[in-house]
């Protein structure tokens, strides 16, 4: 297997370790995303180490590529433990975990696991969807409830929003009364000071990005941001405490071009970079 470009060697004194979760067994429409993690590998070997937008480079940074974590493609309670149990490791040997997904519901026992290291964690979701339905298709864990579920573990208020373009309206009222959900967009002035003082796991889900230059994921939506916009959200949250973070829905499959693959690389150079910064 493929390492993602520039990753160290050893695991011991990396500071972020890459883990790829190729798990899509609750996709809805376009399965696909368990190829991502190898995906992103393989394409990072496309672009270059430094970043012009951060005029830093991740050969400057000491992170290790993990691999991926064995699950079997649609039993979640085997992703579930699995999960738990290697985020728990790295976790008490004090080092950030930077999840490649596989679908949005990976995202879920890794949160748990953060919160029981970190009481007080905010969620940033990046995404072109509000995910908080109680239950779809009579699942109650699913790529379309998933931050309903964490929701469920941070508590009312710790969820920030942003992006989000697609929902139920019953979903957009919830978020209303419990989360704090930007339409759209990723303007984040408003919520700096009430995240500044607060460990922060970021969520990215590709689908965030519009669909012209992002067309490889399970449920494209039109009218969402561009590569520029990403890379201005990252500079304004980089002095926070963000603790991990995941990117997830990216399915290689459906872009054969690779151009899907490469933005999702490159959107892992950039937060490698600003993972490093605190």
């Amino acid at each position: 297997m493929k390492k993602f470009l520039g990753a160290n060697e050893n695991i011991d004194n990396a500071k972020i370790v890459l883990i790829g979760i190729p798990f899509d067994g609750t996709s809805s429409f376009r399965s696909g995303s368990r190829f991502a993690p190898d995906s992103i590998r393989l394409f990072s070997n496309s672009i270059e180490t430094y970043s012009p937008y951060f005029n830093d480079d991740i050969e400057n940074i000491n992170f290790y590529d993990y691999g991926n974590i064995e699950v079997t493609i649609n039993n979640f309670s085997v992703l579930n433990s699995h999960t738990q149990k290697i985020i728990k490791k790295l976790l008490e040997k004090d080092k950030k975990a930077f999840v490649l997904g596989g679908e949005h519901l990976i995202t879920l026992p890794i949160v748990e696991i953060y919160k029981g290291f970190y009481n007080d964690l905010k969620v940033i979701q990046l995404d072109a969807h509000t995910d908080l339905r109680d239950e779809y298709f009579g699942e109650k864990y699913s790529h379309a409830t998933v931050m309903r579920r964490i929701f469920d573990i941070v508590g009312e208020k710790n969820i920030f929003q942003f992006g989000i373009r697609s929902g139920t309206k019953d979903e957009f009222n919830f978020a209303n009364k419990y989360t704090n959900l930007v339409k759209f967009s990723l303007k984040i002035e408003k919520f700096l000071d009430k995240l500044k003082n607060f460990p922060i796991y970021l969520s990215i889900d590709l689908d965030v990005f519009d669909l012209s230059i992002l067309p490889g994921t399970g449920n494209p939506e039109p009218g969402g941001i561009n590569f520029k916009e990403f890379i201005d959200f990252l500079k304004k949250i980089k002095e926070l405490n963000i603790v991990g973070c995941d990117i997830v829905e990216l399915n290689p499959e459906i872009d054969k071009t690779g151009a899907s693959s490469i933005l999702a690389a490159e959107v892992v150079r950039e937060m490698l970079i600003v993972l490093n910064k605190n």
